[in-house]
């Protein structure tokens, strides 16, 4: 298998050296840039590649959906087909380690497995058949079917913090094509050769499967030249995006200026808040100190569920866990940072943090960084329940290693802090069973503000199954009715088509009375896979 980069975007098929710009990767641990030269995409590959996605999404919704699950499962085995080449340049452009890439990879195929089984079931497709009734009175009543049906071209930006997962092949591509749709992905620039190397396991993938050469196509360059022509094409039917929130709103906002304005499904970080209820803070704030550190400094404070709020009662019981804090923030070891541009804004947001009135260092890590290798030490600074709810700022996202530890006078002070957050991808409760029998209220504010609620454990790690919800209201995401992980992913990119005293012959199979595929369907308000 050649596995040599050419560094050119792959439109509908072809290679292309595009508008001229060229990039190159850089190693964050030692400032070196990484061969070979990458080629910009122009404007015009831009429309070609939707073009392609335009043209061949008629034959690719028709696929059966036994043949979409086969193209998923072959992009899987081609990925592991990969080997080390993948995992070694996805390290040197990230500085991820191999062990966490090497997981991230089997995350990835899993994914696309997991949405390969969903299509071939098929319940997913939510088919629902109310029959008719010609004789009622006093009019009768249509024969009435519906279900879902896919979007049409969907673009996805690769995410910078999970270069596999979340970005050519991840979640947000997975369940684009299981659904049916053709996908254009802009690659993420700190990880242009990981991206290519992915590339060209769907490219394959696309051959072996014989599917027409548009459905999929991948662009190198940067977000600000070629994200806003790839969410503006006309052929352009829904936007997915893992990133921050000011990137995430400018691609909104140029999808709400279209002439006809799309969705844009964007994950845009969170706080991710913690919080400790007193008996659990007596019985074990050690230990929940020792896990909210391995869970803070997990990838060296780079995953979108980082917990970076941290609520306790104040209490001398307080000051034994924030000992215990300090000890494992002291030890932590710092680690490199994707790019420099994150390094920069880490830099730069902790230290508003610490020149806040009210705020005060609690612990930083002792071993010195190095800024050559844009390394990022860990920190934890200290506050108020008060100071938070006046200096709002504090409530930001600080993405890396920082978390922030907030005293409140008692829980119905964490009831009045939990109020003013944003919305967020996780929140998370630590109680005994005294503790959460009188939680009710925090809890139902909490549910309010996160997509997912979890009890005694830590927000890092996102299992990919069929109940999780990865999403959360505003600015946590664009719209907290989804999930970006999970089989449910799926339902961005379709929509749903009725169909009224359709002759049998024009129905899609799932709708017809024999119910060849024998799913699952809504029969007059009953579920059954009977045929009628």
């Amino acid at each position: 298998m050649n596995l040599r980069l050419h560094g050119q975007s792959f439109v509908a098929g072809r290679l292309s050296r595009g508008s001229g710009h060229v990039f190159r990767a850089i190693d964050p641990q030692n400032a070196t840039a990484l061969e070979p030269d990458f080629h910009e995409a122009s404007l015009d590959d831009v429309d070609r590649a939707l073009e392609g996605a335009r043209s061949a999404f008629a034959d690719y919704r028709a696929t059966t959906p036994d043949a979409r699950a086969v193209f998923l499962d072959t992009i899987a085995e081609e990925i592991m087909a990969l080997g080390d080449t993948l995992i070694d340049r996805a390290h040197a452009e990230t500085a991820l380690s191999q062990d966490r890439l090497t997981a991230e990879r089997g995350r990835t195929c899993n994914q696309l497995r997991l949405f390969g089984s969903l299509v071939r079931e098929g319940s997913w497709l939510d088919a629902r058949i109310d029959r008719p009734i010609p004789d009622r009175q006093p009019l009768p009543k249509p024969d009435v079917r519906r279900l879902l049906v896919p979007i049409g071209p969907v673009v996805v930006f690769s995410a910078s913090n999970f270069p596999l997962a979340f970005s050519v092949a991840g979640g947000d591509t997975a369940s684009a094509l299981a659904a049916g749709n053709p996908v254009v992905v802009k690659a993420h620039e700190a990880h242009p050769g990981t991206s290519e190397l992915v590339l060209s396991a769907v490219a394959r993938a696309c051959e072996r499967c014989r599917l027409p050469a548009g459905v999929f196509s991948l662009l190198q360059g940067r977000g600000q030249v070629i994200g806003g022509p790839l969410v503006q094409h006309p052929h352009t039917r829904a936007v997915g995006f893992t990133g921050s929130l000011g990137a995430g709103r400018a691609l909104t906002r140029a999808a709400a200026a279209r002439p006809d304005p799309i969705p844009v499904f964007a994950e845009m970080g969170s706080v991710n808040p913690i919080f400790v209820l007193p008996d659990a803070l007596k019985t074990r704030g050690a230990a929940i100190a020792e896990g909210f550190v391995a869970s803070m400094t997990l990838g060296v404070g780079q995953f979108c569920t980082k917990p970076g709020l941290l609520f306790t009662p104040a209490s001398s019981d307080a000051d034994a866990l924030c000992d215990a804090l300090a000890r494992r923030i002291e030890a932590a070891r710092p680690g490199s940072l994707l790019y420099p541009g994150i390094s920069e804004r880490f830099n730069s947001g902790v230290l508003a943090v610490g020149a806040t009135p009210g705020v005060s260092r609690l612990a930083a890590a002792e071993t010195s960084v190095d800024r050559a290798r844009t390394e990022a030490g860990a920190h934890v600074f200290t506050t108020d329940a008060q100071t938070l709810l006046e200096q709002s700022s504090l409530m930001h996202e600080v993405f890396g290693p920082f978390a922030l530890l907030v005293r409140a006078a008692n829980v119905a002070e964490m009831e009045e802090v939990a109020r003013a957050l944003d919305g967020q991808l996780t929140a998370t409760v630590h109680g005994t069973d005294t503790d959460l029998a009188a939680a009710g209220p925090l809890i139902e504010i909490l549910s309010d503000k996160a997509g997912r609620v979890i009890f005694n454990g830590y927000p890092t790690g996102v299992e990919v199954c069929h109940a999780m919800q990865h999403g959360g209201p505003w600015p946590a995401t664009t719209d907290a009715r989804f999930t970006s992980v999970g089989s449910a992913a799926i339902l961005r990119f379709v929509r749903p088509v009725c169909y009224q005293n359709a002759p049998h012959t024009l129905l899609p199979p799932e709708l017809r009375d024999a119910n060849p595929r024998g799913i699952w369907r809504l029969v007059d308000g009953e579920l059954t896979k009977a045929t009628l």
